[in-house]
This record gives C-alpha cells, sequence and structure tokens, in this order.
C-alpha cells in the first residue's frame, strides 16, 4: 500500500465538573504516590486554588511543594528555570500543573527534563531542535487547567518561545500527554473578559484547524516507528472538533460578556474537546503564523495579562491570519470548510462566495469579542511581513497536515492580506 490506511488517537482520562479540584488528592493517591510538586503562575497562586490542591493532597497522605513561577507565555528560559528547580528540590513521584497552557506546558517539560535529564534542544522538534523521543515513561502528571482554551490538559505537545531564534516551538511525543485532567469550570469563573476572548479562539481555532486538516487517508504510507502524534483528520478527531465548535457558536460570547457559569462550564468542555480533536489530528496554518507572531512581538501589552513584558497571547496570536488562512486552505476541504461555519454560525446568511462563509464567522465573532484587527492591531506592518515568514515556514510539524500545503510566497501573502481583517 502506498497510501495511508491507518490513525492513531488518544486522550487522557477526564474527571469533569464544579469542585473536582477538590477531589484530586484522592485521585493523585491513587498512583500510591508520596510526594508532589505543583507547578503554578504567581496569578494563579493568588487565587487560592492551588492552596485547595495542596490541601487535597494533605488529606490522602500526599506531601506537596509549590513552584509559583511558571512564566505566561513560557520560553525555553523559563522552563528551564522550572526545570532546575524541581531538579535541585525532588526527587518527586508526580506533578500537579494548576494553571492556563503555559502552566501545563511547563510542567510537561519540567516531568520529561527530570526523568531523563538533558537540553531542551534534544527534544524540541525538528528543524530547530533535535526531535528526540523520550526513552520511556515519565512520572504522572495532573493537569488542573484554570484557562478555558489551551486545551493542553489533553494533548501530547509543550510549546515554548525559543528566546535566541524569537520562534516558538514544542516538544511533540504521546508519553508527553497528562495522566489525567482535572477540568472543573467553577476556577474560570473570574477570568477577565480578554483573557476569555482570546483563550476561546484558541479553542476555535484548534478544532477548525483540526477539522479543515489533511484526511488521514491522504498521507503516504508510514511504518508504526514513522507515526506522528499529528496524523491528519479522522473519524474520531472529526466528533471532538465538532461538539468542540457547537458549544462555542453558543457559549462564547455569553462567556465574554457575562462570564455566567453556564457559559464558563461549556466553554472548559469545548477546550477540553478542542483539545483532544487536534491533539491527535493537527492545526495548521493559523497557528503556525501564531508563533512566530507571539515570538516577534514589539510593544503589545494585552488588557488582563502581565503587563512588565510585552507579548501577544496565543489565542490572540494564532486567530489574526485565521480568516485569510481559511480562505487559502478552501479549496483543500471545501464542504469542512462550510461546516465548521455553520457549527459556529449556524444562524448565518450564505456568502455570495462560499470561500467567504467561514472568514465571514470568524470576523464576526472577533469583532463581537474585541479581538484585534488583524497583526496590524498587535503592532506589526507590512515591512514585518518577511522576518514573520521564515518562523512560519520552520512548523513543517503543523504545515505538514494542511490540505493544501503553503510555499514562502502563500504565507506572505496571508500574513500581507492580515494586516487588517476587516
Amino acid at each position: 500500500m502506498t497510501r495511508e490506511s491507518v490513525f492513531t488517537w488518544g486522550a487522557a482520562p477526564l474527571k469533569v465538573g464544579a469542585g473536582a479540584v477538590d477531589e484530586i488528592g484522592f485521585d493523585v493517591a491513587q498512583y500510591g504516590v508520596s510526594r508532589v510538586l505543583v507547578l503554578t503562575d504567581p496569578r494563579v497562586a493568588e487565587t487560592g486554588v492551588p492552596h485547595r490542591v495542596v490541601e487535597s493532597l494533605a488529606r490522602y497522605g500526599v506531601e506537596a511543594r509549590v513552584y509559583d513561577g511558571v512564566h505566561v507565555e513560557p520560553t525555553d528560559a523559563s522552563m528551564e528555570d522550572a526545570i532546575a528547580y524541581a531538579a535541585q528540590e525532588g526527587p518527586w513521584d508526580a506533578f500537579v500543573a494548576v494553571g492556563g497552557g503555559s502552566t501545563i506546558d511547563t510542567a510537561k517539560a519540567v516531568n520529561l527534563l527530570t526523568t531523563y535529564p538533558g537540553e531542551l534542544m534534544d527534544y524540541l522538534n525538528a528543524p530547530i531542535g533535535r526531535a528526540q523521543v523520550p526513552p520511556g515513561p515519565l512520572q504522572p502528571l495532573f493537569a488542573v487547567p484554570t484557562t478555558a482554551g489551551t486545551g493542553a490538559e489533553s494533548t501530547n505537545v509543550c510549546i515554548m518561545d525559543v528566546l535566541s531564534l524569537k520562534v516558538k516551538t514544542g516538544i511533540s511525543h504521546w508519553r508527553m500527554r497528562p495522566t489525567m485532567a482535572i477540568v472543573d469550570p467553577s476556577v474560570t469563573l473570574t477570568l477577565p473578559a480578554n483573557v476569555t476572548a482570546s483563550a476561546g479562539m484558541d479553542i476555535l481555532c484548534h478544532a477548525a484547524e483540526s477539522y479543515t486538516a489533511r484526511w488521514y487517508e491522504d498521507f503516504e504510507r508510514k511504518t508504526p516507528e514513522q507515526r506522528v502524534t499529528y496524523c491528519g483528520s479522522n473519524p474520531v478527531s472529526d466528533m471532538w472538533a465538532e461538539k468542540a465548535l457547537g458549544l462555542l457558536a453558543s457559549s462564547f460570547r455569553r462567556a465574554v460578556r457575562a462570564g455566567d457559569a453556564a457559559a464558563r462550564a461549556d466553554m472548559m468542555l469545548a477546550a477540553t474537546f478542542a483539545g483532544i480533536g487536534f491533539g491527535n489530528a493537527g492545526v495548521h496554518i493559523p497557528h503556525a503564523n501564531g508563533y512566530p507572531i507571539a515570538g516577534m512581538v514589539k510593544d503589545y501589552h494585552p488588557a488582563g495579562y502581565p503587563q512588565e513584558e510585552p507579548m501577544v497571547p496565543h489565542g490572540i496570536s494564532v486567530s489574526l491570519t485565521a480568516p485569510e488562512a481559511f480562505r487559502f486552505t478552501f479549496e483543500g476541504a471545501p464542504e469542512r470548510h462550510l461546516t465548521v461555519a455553520r457549527l459556529l454560525a449556524p444562524d448565518a446568511s450564505p456568502t455570495p462566495d462560499p470561500r467567504e462563509q467561514l472568514p465571514a464567522a470568524l470576523i464576526d465573532l472577533m469583532r463581537d469579542i474585541g479581538i484585534p484587527n488583524g497583526i496590524g492591531g498587535v503592532g506589526y506592518t507590512e515591512a514585518d511581513v518577511p522576518d514573520l515568514v521564515p518562523g512560519t515556514m520552520k512548523q513543517q510539524r503543523l504545515l505538514s497536515t494542511c490540505s493544501r500545503v503553503p510555499t514562502e510566497e502563500d504565507v506572505a501573502g496571508i500574513l500581507t492580506r492580515s494586516i487588517q481583517n476587516w
């Protein structure tokens, strides 16, 4: 056979619902562990949620220590700091990540590099890193998401900004997936509107990109050892993406504007469902563009985030070129693009040009929830496009899953036409 006939799929066990975080001691204790490192960031630490985790662990005889130095939008340097702390204060029987994708991804890297000491570059995706695979099992890792966005509690990737190269990339392997995800929507009730909007756009892009990714049977046949985490869109991942998009359609605007408990719960489910979907199928152009957009930020300081340094939050960075990216990919999977548009905006009227249906739905939503107007809204101009393109082209792990793989010229055109989206 010359074409692929096999797809792979996996997900972490879930515990979902208000109050789930206070049961984590029971769940962790089932793995026979006695000493745990809880990782979080300073803002989440102030909410008291990590303290609740420590109390729950103590009730089941598990000793815990808190590391609250996680960097929002982590860098290779911030991850190395966390790894150094964990190595010095260890050994640990397990890890608990309490926070957004930044914390969960940092915990994944800490787990890997304390179990198998080495350098981040050993494991980072090629061509940036050496793309080695974890040589064996890791310690148990429990993920407690406090934002509804990244779906990192469901995925086997961890993403970071490589400071020396001004680009984001990551580590991807099935051993990196959390042992269990504890999804408690009550911990997201105080999220600021702008953080809710940004994180929600990450959910949307995860679901839309995985659903419109290259169909798994369209790849060349692989041997078992060649199989990668992102295997293309497939029947199982499609179900999770479809459900996530439906939840977004009914709850996203409400969560941003009012933040009511029901909308928050639906957004948490959408984040986890989309994470399960893209964590197996893959993402493509919007995420590939998002990494250099975030990595080369100049002077953008978004509301609701730490103001000490400029940053483009991940959910914003991946959304800014999404309308134009989906115009480009439409011909690779027309019906799938129309399905995404219908699920996301079920009451929208058809556009004269079918290619515009999904971009129109995205732009309408992005304007409603306050997402910046294109990459120009976060400080980039057309003069920056030649510098952004190489960062996108380094994301071949993502671009290879696209139903219409772009050239450098294509990427430059998408970025240029995304200076403003409306």
